[in-house]
């Protein structure tokens, strides 16, 4: 489980597959200036519930993974979450489709690009 820390003090826990495809949409919204909501299911072990915070440019965030390799991303899966993102309501969860075509990201996959 990888972890979102967002303004020092809120965190959450995600499968890091899910907070890699997350990093690439909420850095492209924060890139672009856009504020929004990002709202997700807690775990019932954390305590469950639903939490939601607002995501700003302004507010510091990391993003901690518990495997050290590259994942290879489903672009249906970011286009859905950014999609999501971009509603009134703000980013969701969504399920993972399934892929139709993945795009591997890391060192190993700009090393194959040169080629």
């Amino acid at each position: 489980m990888g972890k979102l820390t967002y303004d020092s003090h809120i965190t959450a826990h995600f499968d890091d597959r899910v907070l890699a495809h997350l990093q690439l949409v909420v850095g492209a919204k924060l890139r672009r200036g856009e504020s929004f909501y990002f709202s997700w299911t807690v775990e019932p072990d954390l305590g469950g519930g639903r939490s939601s915070i607002w995501m700003h440019p302004a507010i510091p965030m990391s993003y901690n993974y518990v495997e050290n390799v590259s994942t290879t991303y489903n672009r249906e899966w970011v286009e859905a979450l950014s999609e999501s993102a971009n509603s009134a309501i703000g980013l969701q969860l969504v399920p993972e489709p399934a892929p139709s075509e993945a795009v591997p990201t890391g060192p190993q996959s700009r090393q194959r690009a040169r080629r």
